[in-house]
């Protein structure tokens, strides 16, 4: 029997008159990787935000790992984590004073030995004693997954993960997502624009245009759908609202 990290029945958000998330329902199984896709505006940091619990949902409901995000969000919290490159980290704190408090509101375990842990992992202990306000983007994006790990969380969120690194450093980031999430068995919800990275670590993708999931499927079954190449190509095909005449008959 299928067990789901995420279960989002009829969630809807609005913002005033503005429709950010328009009646979208959809499950993401434990230990997979899932990413959310659409052009600016299509409402993927407004899904995130609300499985997050940050944002309160105008209507419908929504469970993480088997739980209500509204009434059971802090026995949740400690099970989950973010990262994201946009979201500064405290500047004035060293990437260690960062690491502790994250650690201590997460409820990690032997916070010394997990940073140590995460510091060698991530090639980040020779930035310790620097302040994050100080590290270059690709350097804070480093910082910033490692604070997302810092609790071991059953639940991943992340938001463009390799943003600003150079190649090799982002594939290494990728293939170690792969295997966190295979050795955990923990689920990663992503949201990227880069679709190689999406092609190489999604089992499942959901296409967002305007609030609403206009397509899904894991990205084999996508390309071979819209009878294209690839992940960029099918991005292209919905952003620009031709998802329903490019689709290949089987």
């Amino acid at each position: 029997m299928r067990k789901f990290a995420i279960e989002v029945n009829s969630l809807i958000k609005n913002f005033g008159s503005t429709i950010a998330v328009d009646d979208i329902s959809f499950n993401v199984e434990e230990g997979t990787i899932t990413a959310l896709l659409g052009g600016n505006g299509a409402g993927k940091t407004t899904i995130i935000s609300m499985l997050m619990g940050l944002l309160i949902p105008t209507s419908g409901n929504i469970k993480i790992l088997g739980k209500d995000i509204i009434t059971d969000r802090y026995s949740i919290l400690p099970k989950t984590n973010f990262s994201s490159p946009y979201v500064d980290l405290p500047n004035r704190l060293t990437v260690q004073e960062n690491l502790n408090v994250y650690a201590n509101l997460y409820s990690a375990n032997d916070v010394k030995k997990q940073i140590a842990s995460l510091s060698e992992r991530l090639n980040i202990k020779s930035l310790l004693n620097r302040k994050t306000g100080q590290l270059s983007a690709g350097q804070k994006t480093r910082v910033a997954l490692a604070k997302a790990l810092i609790n071991d969380p059953q639940l991943l969120f992340l938001d463009e993960p390799t943003a600003s690194l150079d190649p090799d450093t982002a594939d290494w980031i990728r293939s170690y997502l792969q295997e966190y999430a295979a050795q955990k068995k923990a689920t990663i919800l992503l949201a990227s624009h880069h679709m190689g990275e999406v092609e190489r670590l999604s089992n499942n993708v959901f296409m967002l245009q305007e609030g609403k999931i206009v397509d899904s499927g894991t990205p084999k079954e996508l390309v071979k759908k819209y009878g294209r190449s690839n992940m960029e190509e099918v991005f292209l095909d919905v952003a620009r609202g031709r998802q329903i005449d490019n689709i290949v008959e089987n």
